[in-house]
């Protein structure tokens, strides 16, 4: 298959009666990158991915994988992707053994081996009754059948749910080596630390419209922190708005708060000679603040 695209949307729309779900969603991703599709819960992020798979049908536009229409194309396109919807069911009688082999199936087998690889790696116990495992164990099995056909292209929706962070970290590194192999993955998430790491470009999705499009590296540059500084004296606001990156500067007393997102360096270099700092902590400023900076304008006039 030559198309340039692992996954391509035209226009891609989906409305419940008024409610415009997804709105004229238009994306081209490459053979071979992690793309990280980002929104807070409620965005689209999974009426996006529904449709796209032609789990539900389209209101209007078209959507592609591997150069085949996802609607009239859709058994031939199952042969060569992983799929890790954010609702999977399974069958609670069944024990993660039994699941695996059971999707196994579907796809006309799969090679043990390396199913074998995926439960270590994960440290799945496939041995007990679906039912009988925790939400993160279950997840676990969601993510072995996904990897397990060794796929063209993986599209998964909030993939770490439940998980450890061991886990987490190991999932992570299995997308890189998987991607490295020249596999395609559609990583949709609302946690934007676990995108960062994996992902070579990302979509933000608000309200079912795409507001932005970016490489991991302009959004780390958008994604503002809060500062709080405690000094031994009382804080000048001027010598802190002097500093590149930094916004809305609140100083009480000895304490000064803002909203930073340059280089600590030449933040702490402004302070330096006039304070000294007896205490200094950050926060990551959640997805939503980040959309709230940066793309409010774009969603308004769209």
């Amino acid at each position: 298959m030559s198309e340039q695209f692992a996954i391509r949307t035209e226009g891609l729309t989906k409305h419940y009666g008024k409610v415009r779900a997804l709105e004229d969603l238009d994306l081209e991703i490459a053979r071979g990158e992690v793309f990280g599709f980002l929104g807070p819960n409620g965005a689209g992020k999974t009426t996006t991915i529904r449709t796209m798979m032609d789990e539900i049908r389209a209101t209007a536009g078209t959507a592609s994988i591997l150069g085949m229409d996802t609607h009239s194309k859709s058994v031939e396109i199952r042969k060569h992707i992983g799929y890790l919807p954010g609702d999977l069911a399974m069958y609670p009688n069944l024990t993660g053994h039994d699941t695996i082999t059971y999707f196994a199936n579907l796809r006309g087998g799969v090679d043990r081996a390396h199913v074998n690889e995926l439960a270590d790696r994960f440290d799945a116990d496939l041995s007990k009754k679906v039912g009988d495992l925790s939400s993160g164990n279950r997840q676990k099995v969601g993510l072995i059948q996904a990897f397990m056909n060794k796929p063209e292209v993986i599209i998964m929706d909030e993939p770490s749910t439940g998980l450890d962070p061991l886990v987490q970290r190991e999932l992570q590194k299995l997308m890189r080596e998987t991607v490295d192999g020249g596999c395609t993955i559609f990583l949709s998430s609302h946690t934007l630390s676990e995108v960062q790491r994996v992902a070579d470009r990302v979509g933000i999705i608000r309200h079912g419209r795409l507001v932005a499009l970016e490489t991991v590296q302009g959004l780390r540059a958008k994604a503002m922190r809060q500062v709080e500084i405690e000094l031994d004296a009382p804080a000048d606001v001027a010598v802190f708005e002097a500093v590149d990156g930094v916004r809305d500067v609140r100083a009480q007393n000895n304490h000064v708060l803002m909203t930073f997102g340059g280089d600590m360096g030449a933040l702490l270099k402004a302070v330096e000679g006039r304070y000294t700092v007896v205490d200094i902590s950050t926060q990551s400023a959640d997805l939503e603040e980040i959309f709230l900076t940066y793309y409010q304008d774009e969603e308004v006039s769209s």
